[in-house]
């Protein structure tokens, strides 16, 4: 049975209701589009094209690039873009966002940037866009309530959610002293992931989908006698997960970016057992999920 979603506005009771009885439904994931320091065209015009479409809902994988300006001013712009989306719109925050973001005397601001999107782009429980989806945050725990950027929704029998993985080594800090940033968003990280499986798994959901920036499943190579080399930023995370999946009976998919300077414009996906890697180096793509075909979700279409 296909989904069909109006501008019209609708209550969230009513948009959770109709979202939850889709079997067969798409939704389209905005890669990272920002190909020059200020690309905001590239954006729009995703937005555009993914608005054109029946879609359940977007996910959209960064809102700027690393060249651009890490100030208010250009987020609250970036906002008022996403959020005059037609479909529901859920931001799943890249590292070019927040990780390298410097004051004037060339400090890190990159932990008070990340707190400020917090506060502008999840300041409630619904998505952006003109069809708002009600989400459930990490935050609504006290241990984890600085963590809004997490979320979970359900359509069908597929549970999905986005983890803050940023692609930069998972914003893992080489030089001496501690991660405090690195190290506290970890636990957090690793508790929303063993909430989401074991919900999925009470629900007896069918499959589960993860947003991120970086990949956690990609393993670093590293060389004999290379002390160069950093320590892998995702290398819990990637346990986490494969642990996890090995015991949920369901597909688990992870969509995230592409590696830095990559010259890729195809998005496919792996499966290795039952778990996907969908690496999304078009500026979108669209999935469709069909619970009555083999592996649950194909791609339907990309742009680049």
């Amino acid at each position: 049975m296909a989904i069909f979603l109006f501008v019209a506005p609708l209550s969230p009771a009513t948009i959770a209701t109709e979202l939850t009885d889709a079997e067969t439904f798409s939704f389209a994931v905005i890669g990272h589009p920002f190909r020059t320091g200020s690309d905001e065209l590239a954006l729009r015009t995703a937005i555009a094209q993914t608005d054109d479409e029946n879609l359940a809902f977007v996910v959209a994988n960064g809102i700027k690039s690393e060249l651009e300006p890490c100030s208010d001013r250009l987020y609250q712009r970036r906002k008022a873009l996403l959020n005059g989306a037609k479909n529901g719109l859920i931001v799943s925050p890249a590292g070019s966002d927040w990780v390298g973001c410097k004051n004037d005397v060339g400090r890190s601001t990159s932990f008070e940037r990340l707190n400020r999107i917090r506060e502008l782009f999840f300041a409630d429980e619904f998505s952006l866009g003109d069809t708002r989806i009600p989400l459930n945050r990490q935050s609504t725990s006290p241990k984890f309530r600085a963590y809004v950027e997490n979320a979970r929704w359900e359509i069908g029998n597929i549970m999905f959610a986005t983890l803050n993985l940023p692609g930069h080594n998972n914003h893992y800090n080489a030089e001496g002293g501690r991660n405090s940033e690195f190290e506290d968003r970890l636990i957090a990280n690793k508790e929303w992931l063993q909430r989401i499986f074991v919900i999925a798994g009470q629900k007896k959901s069918d499959g589960i989908v993860l947003f991120c920036d970086g990949d956690p499943l990609a393993v670093q190579r590293r060389r004999v006698f290379d002390f160069n080399v950093k320590r892998d930023g995702f290398v819990e995370m990637r346990r986490a997960i494969n642990a996890l999946a090995s015991t949920f009976p369901g597909k688990v998919l992870l969509i995230h970016g592409p590696p830095a300077n990559t010259a890729s414009a195809v998005t496919e996906v792996v499966w290795k057992k039952n778990v996907g890697d969908m690496e999304i180096a078009s500026s979108w793509a669209k999935v469709t999920v069909d619970e009555r075909t083999a592996n649950y979700f194909f791609i339907d279409k990309q742009r680049n």
